[in-house]
């Protein structure tokens, strides 16, 4: 005959099984959701560029943007928070590709409703628009609101604003 501890050893064991199939299962149930369902941007532009400055050898630019975002269509009983960020990209003789994180903010699921709606004008980026070449006078910038669903069990998930309805402008070619 089996000891006590042999059929506990049986019980809980089996039991975390089912619990790791059920989670299974819960992630794999949502995993469609996030590419059909994605947030209603109406807004994401550049408000005022405050200091476009050199420090060093080193760009540095300092702006505000206007955002009106609703995160939640994105939102659905997996999902513990999103984080939402502002990305500003653009191109250099040196570098094909930079993409500089300006704001971020983090929206979970417990919140309101009216809390998952991004509205606010004349925000101050957190993290400034830096270029180490010394090459970000008189280019083009593009701000993309990007975001990264967090669920509660499965795949982590990111996402990003369609390129057809981007922001873009020009920063000045000389100091400000």
């Amino acid at each position: 005959m089996h000891t006590v501890w042999v059929r506990l050893n049986a019980v809980v064991f089996f039991g975390l099984s089912v619990l790791l199939g059920l989670s299974c299962l819960a992630g794999v149930s949502k995993l469609g959701h996030s590419l059909s369902y994605k947030p209603i941007i109406k807004t994401l532009q550049l408000n005022k560029l405050r200091t476009l400055k050199s420090h060093g050898g080193v760009d540095r630019a300092l702006l505000s943007f206007d955002i009106d975002a609703d995160m939640r269509p994105a939102f659905h009983w997996n999902v513990k928070q999103i984080f939402v960020y502002v990305v500003a990209s653009y191109k250099t003789e040196t570098k094909i590709k930079n993409n500089v994180v300006l704001w971020d903010k983090i929206v979970e699921a417990w919140h309101p409703d009216e809390k998952k709606i991004l509205r606010e004008e004349n925000v101050l980026v957190k993290y400034p628009l830096v270029d180490h070449g010394d090459e970000l006078r008189g280019n083009e910038i593009e701000l993309q609101l990007m975001w990264d669903h967090m669920p509660i069990t499965g795949l982590l998930y990111v996402g990003e604003q369609d390129k057809a309805t981007t922001s873009t402008f020009t920063l000045p070619s000389e100091y400000q």
